[in-house]
């Protein structure tokens, strides 16, 4: 199966999940996913593949998700619960980084047949998961400081709180998302490639980026309708 493809069927799944376990779970749903996203982006991101004519890491589909994510809880929710939903994914990252390595202090047994494919995964993860963390909880806190930035624009321009809701959406992420593609990428691969190689994964990953967050759009109005049926079921 092609690569272009293997992608879009992640960016269907993924996306799906959020707005599945929302539907779902509601607010704690959108927690689960965000956890799983973080720990399992910072270890796909790893693999480096070609896709629509460009080089790119993976992982890329799964961060973006959690912008999502904090997007919705900020819409749906509060601004405490973005926040909250950003430093408990942090923290369970920082977990994960612990438990890993703990994973390889241990003497394998003669029988092992995992140990060797441990040590090539997770003895490159911590680098990549310091730079995760730090870009993830700086960029994330920004964004969902910056979508209520554009709510108080929306709200003084249209007189209504509900409407600009693509424009608080896309207005925090697309300037989140390339602060976040630019730390990441000097932080997390800076003296692993050459400069050629870091242009192109900051180009391809914020080209990702994007896309995704323009085809995003409709599944925060998706999200806004869940919570509204939601609490129009709960008051009835």
């Amino acid at each position: 199966m092609c690569n272009e493809l293997l992608l879009i069927i992640s960016f269907i799944l993924i996306y799906g999940g959020v707005i599945l376990f929302y539907r779902l779970f509601g607010k704690k749903g959108l927690l689960a996913f965000s956890i799983l996203a973080t720990i399992l982006a910072n270890i796909e991101v790893l693999l480096l593949v070609d896709a629509f004519g460009i080089e790119m890491t993976l992982g890329n589909i799964l961060f973006a998700s959690t912008f999502l994510i904090t997007d919705i809880m900020s819409e749906n929710h509060s601004k405490k619960d973005a926040d909250r939903t950003v430093m408990i994914s942090t923290l369970c990252s920082v977990f994960f980084v612990a438990i890993s390595q703990m994973w390889l202090l241990y003497t394998p047994s003669a029988n092992d047949w995992a140990n060797g494919a441990f040590h090539t995964i997770f003895r490159s993860t911590p680098r990549i998961i310091c730079a995760s963390l730090s870009v993830y909880l700086v960029s994330q806190l920004f964004d969902v400081w910056l979508y209520h930035k554009w709510w108080d624009w929306c709200r003084k321009r249209f007189g209504d709180s509900r409407k600009g809701l693509w424009i608080r959406n896309n207005g925090s992420t697309l300037i989140s998302q390339l602060l976040n593609t630019l730390l990441y990428t000097v932080l997390a691969f800076y003296g692993t490639y050459q400069f050629g190689t870091l242009v192109s994964i900051f180009i391809s990953s914020y080209i990702i980026y994007f896309i995704i967050s323009l085809l995003d759009t409709p599944l925060i109005y998706w999200s806004r309708k869940i919570h509204e049926n939601r609490t129009r079921h709960e008051e009835d």
